[in-house]
């Protein structure tokens, strides 16, 4: 398979990458600067300046963007918007690299980042996050796939090889009772996730 990773020299995208790679896929990396992922395939490109011509002929596009700063979180959603018009029509499927927090935990629909026990540090990404997952469910004119790690997201974290793809908004938990995964295996599932083509039009969360 032909897949794009935007924001390549991240944590996420360069483990996605290096997965995606291993697996035998040809791979190309996005990103704004000096490339410092593993692909040898690259655009520099702002995530906001991508354009059709850039992303024809790929099967996935995985957009491991990332923003933290208050005035950067809404890039969040207009990243995705824009694109969701450069993809719309086409064959392509849109994988977005998200977050835990609007997972839901109770029947009352409340959110993760909602309960009193979440960081408030994280809060601010968390709800930017989920107005990108609310604002997917409005298009059905593209191909979209949101990617939630669990809330437990390890960058130090070992590869273990194992990992549960789970297709629900509901926040789950492991047989011992905890919802974590390493940067390592999420990049794994993220590659299994893409080869397997399902989950269209859906949020599903990785996990061990």
């Amino acid at each position: 398979m032909k897949i794009a990773v935007i924001a390549a020299n991240g944590k996420a995208g360069q483990r996605i990458v290096k997965e995606a790679q291993a697996a035998g896929h040809d791979v190309t990396a996005i990103v704004r600067g000096e490339n410092r992922s593993a692909a040898t395939n690259v655009i520099t490109r702002d995530i906001m300046d991508i354009t059709a011509q850039d992303l024809a002929g790929f099967d996935a596009v995985v957009n491991a963007f990332g923003a933290f700063t208050p005035e950067t979180l809404p890039l969040h959603t207009r990243s995705v918007a824009h694109l969701g018009d450069v993809l719309a029509g086409s064959d392509a499927r849109l994988y977005v690299v998200g977050r835990a927090g609007s997972m839901i935990v109770d029947d009352k629909g409340t959110k993760l980042l909602e309960a009193p026990d979440f960081p408030n540090m994280f809060v601010p990404l968390a709800s930017a996050q989920s107005e990108q997952l609310d604002y997917l469910r409005m298009r059905d004119d593209f191909n979209w796939t949101f990617v939630s790690p669990a809330a437990e997201f390890d960058a130090e974290g070992e590869r273990t090889g194992k990992f549960e793809i789970v297709d629900s908004d509901k926040f789950t938990v492991d047989a011992n009772g905890n919802n974590e995964i390493s940067y390592a295996d999420y990049a794994l599932g993220m590659v299994k996730l893409i080869e397997s083509g399902l989950y269209n039009h859906k949020r599903v969360n990785i996990r061990h």
